[in-house]
């Protein structure tokens, strides 16, 4: 990855990646805490925190952080996931103290102030009710649910009205002083920019965050299960899950190469035979999605209320023999060429960049080199495709359906159909 790291005598972690010759920098500040680090009667802090991060400080307004840094052009963002909160911002090259003085405030210096906080408690509400009417959005929910159960991990990343309605300052305040610590996060760059300057702003700025041990959050058990949900509209959303591969497993590339030859692109098996063959869905695809200790592997498919009858036994269809059949040579090179593919492009994105060395540090304690994921990519075999593939199928099925689906099959039914 060509990156440059340097850490400070508190813990913090400074990461930079130097690309010469673009006319901006991506930065920002990534912390390992999200929604799987919460309890169930605190579930949805994480993103609700990174709302009201930007909601004034000791030293700028609410207004003042956003005209501070749109005055100079900069685009300031924030994000929330399981596993990380990440306050970021893209600015032109001789801007960069700008961004680093905005996000080391907000980071180090929010005040929370009430009447804020309760107009903040409404606008999350209203995203939750919005993803609340999004059945697509939904049924993910679902399914990390059936997946994971009442497990932090299981939860929503959003959380439930009830919840952020009863957070106050000082809830938030606690949260931050628990989860925000010099060992759990890093500053990251990548654009135009110097790394020893870029550190020495770090210093002048990011000096009064704590250093002090967090506790891990608890260990994710997959289980699986069902979670269905009728409503009265027009299209079937149905989601298969199952136990996948951390970040951490030998075999995780490999993983990402068989989700590619199955789902990924418009010619997968899945969107072959799902919609080209069948004109089943308009959409269909696989993923997997890593976590520092276990993983999530899914398909998804959208359909109509009477064509989920021929969908559902069509996807164990494709799944039984991807675990029992080698795949072809030539599906093994489309999806290694797909991966790499996505990597360059990934390589030539500041943001990209910045975000990925940022996660890479905090989930292996390092960057990877980009050599090293090719050559994993590279030498993944057809027969080890075949082997996480049954390796993975044959975890207990995670099921979940939202909107017109009076004709889905039962879980037991489809779990049988998987066992063959």
């Amino acid at each position: 990855m060509n990156s440059t790291t340097t850490m400070l005598p508190n813990g913090l972690r400074i990461l930079t990646r130097t690309m010469p010759h673009l006319k901006t920098v991506s930065l920002g500040a990534w912390v390992k805490t999200g929604s799987r680090c919460e309890t169930k009667d605190i579930n949805g802090i994480s993103h609700f925190l990174e709302h009201m991060a930007f909601k004034g400080t000791k030293n700028r307004s609410s207004f003042e952080i956003s005209e501070e840094i749109e005055f100079v052009g900069g685009i300031p963002n924030a994000y929330t996931s399981r596993e990380f909160t990440a306050y970021f911002a893209k600015v032109l090259k001789e801007n960069v103290e700008v961004g680093v003085d905005i996000i080391s405030d907000i980071l180090q210096n929010s005040v929370f102030p009430e009447d804020e906080l309760k107009k903040e408690q409404e606008v999350v509400i209203q995203e939750i009710k919005s993803s609340i009417d999004t059945p697509d959005d939904v049924v993910f929910d679902h399914l990390q649910t059936s997946a994971y159960g009442n497990q932090p991990v299981g939860l929503t990343i959003l959380g439930e009205e009830h919840n952020i309605k009863s957070f106050n300052r000082d809830t938030l305040i606690n949260y931050v002083n628990d989860r925000y610590s010099t060992k759990n996060m890093v500053i990251s760059a990548a654009g135009n920019i110097s790394h020893n300057e870029f550190v020495n702003l770090v210093k002048k700025y990011f000096n009064t965050l704590h250093d002090h041990d967090v506790t891990a959050p608890v260990k994710a058990n997959y289980t699986g299960g069902v979670k269905t949900e009728a409503r009265d509209i027009k299209q079937a959303h149905i989601l298969f899950g199952f136990n996948g591969l951390n970040y951490q497993d030998d075999d995780y590339y490999s993983s990402l190469v068989f989700s590619t030859i199955l789902g990924s692109g418009m010619s997968s098996r899945l969107f072959q035979e799902v919609r080209e063959k069948r004109g089943l869905v308009y959409s269909v695809y696989s993923f997997a999605n890593a976590y520092s200790d276990n993983g999530l592997f899914g398909i998804y498919g959208g359909t109509g209320e009477e064509e989920v009858k021929e969908l559902i036994p069509t996807i164990c269809n494709e799944l039984n023999k991807i675990a029992s059949e080698k795949v072809s040579n030539k599906e093994l090179e489309r999806a290694k060429n797909q991966m790499k593919a996505s990597i360059a492009m990934t390589l030539e994105n500041p943001s990209s960049i910045c975000e990925l060395i940022a996660r890479q540090m905090l989930i292996f304690g390092r960057t990877l080199s980009v050599s090293d994921i090719i050559e994993k990519i590279d030498s993944t075999t057809k027969e080890q495709v075949r082997d996480i593939a049954a390796r993975i199928f044959s975890s207990n099925l995670s099921y979940a359906a939202v909107g017109a689906i009076k004709n889905i099959e039962d879980y037991e039914n489809v779990q049988k159909r998987l066992r063959g």
